[in-house]
């Protein structure tokens, strides 16, 4: 292989990481989970972006990883 495996998987890894933290971020926003729910409940503030990151995963996943 060359070593071009390690990179090309280096590459789709930081794809798959930066459209996380895109579409978390996006996902964050339409819902209104800010910093002030943060501060006002942080265990609501955990478990909606639990859910979140949970449903961007999937979406990366989908997406990038198997596709």
């Amino acid at each position: 292989l060359g070593g071009s495996l390690y990179s090309y998987l280096a590459d789709i890894d930081q794809q798959a990481q930066e459209r996380l933290d895109t579409v978390t971020e996006q996902m964050a926003q339409s819902q209104g989970i800010t910093e002030a729910l943060k501060a006002a409940d942080q265990m609501a503030w955990v478990g909606w972006m639990n859910n979140i990151r949970f449903a961007a995963t999937e979406i990366v996943n989908t997406e990038i990883i198997y596709a």
